[in-house]
Formats: structure tokens, C-alpha cells, sequence
């Protein structure tokens, strides 16, 4: 079982900037893949970022070039900057986590995911 706890949220006006960290219990936590998802009221669960094992990063194109996401395997930790933040960005900011488990019969690759509790951020106006 992996525990992922998120911090860093909080009030920010627009434009303004957060940096959301997602710490891990995983002492492996180079194996596992990272993601950030956004939530806003009354709407699904979105990607917002994710980066691989090896580093490799995706970002949702409405945060392209403000966002960053990155991690310190060292320290068993995630984060996602964000930057010129908008109000429509409103939501509460999840951590997801995934590390491939096995090969199913199919021969295609199957996932443990692991979600943290959520960090509200609200920009306004």
C-alpha cells in the first residue's frame, strides 16, 4: 500500500502562484509513475500533469507552459508548480500514483493506482 499526502494548497489571487507537493510512504518511490489531477466543482477528475519513472512529463494543454511538475526521488516526493494561475483553475489538486504490476493474460501490462486525500486551491479573482 502506498500513502500519498498532498500539501500546499490554498488562496491565491489570479496570476498569482502555488507549488503543490505530494509526499509518499513508498521507500521505491523512483518505481512509481506521478500524476496531479484537478477536480473543479461540479466536474470530472482531470489530468493536469504527470511524469514518468524516467521523467518524462505530459501536460494537459490549458497549463502548458505555467504549470511544472517534477520530482525528488530522494526525498519520496512530487510537485507541481503552478504559475500565472487563473480562476477557472479553482478545484481541489490530487495526487495519483501508479507502478505497473504485472502482465495480464491478454500480455497487456496492468497498474496498482494509489490516490492522496486532496489539497483545495482556490484563485480568485
Amino acid at each position: 500500500q502506498v500513502q500519498l499526502v498532498e500539501s500546499g494548497g490554498g488562496l491565491v489571487q489570479a496570476g498569482g502562484s502555488l507549488r503543490l507537493s505530494c509526499a509518499s510512504s513508498r521507500s521505491t518511490f523512483s518505481s512509481l509513475a506521478i500524476g496531479w489531477y484537478r477536480q473543479a466543482p461540479g466536474k470530472q477528475r482531470e489530468l493536469v500533469a504527470r511524469i514518468s519513472t524516467g521523467g518524462s512529463t505530459n501536460y494537459a494543454d490549458s497549463v502548458k507552459g505555467r504549470f511544472t511538475i517534477s520530482r525528488d526521488d530522494a526525498k519520496s516526493t512530487g510537485y507541481l508548480q503552478m504559475n500565472s494561475l487563473k480562476p477557472e483553475e479553482t478545484g481541489v489538486y490530487y495526487c495519483h500514483a501508479s507502478i505497473v504490476a504485472g502482465v495480464g493474460t491478454d500480455g497487456v501490462p496492468f497498474e496498482y493506482e494509489y490516490w492522496g486525500q486532496g489539497t483545495q486551491v482556490t484563485v480568485s479573482l
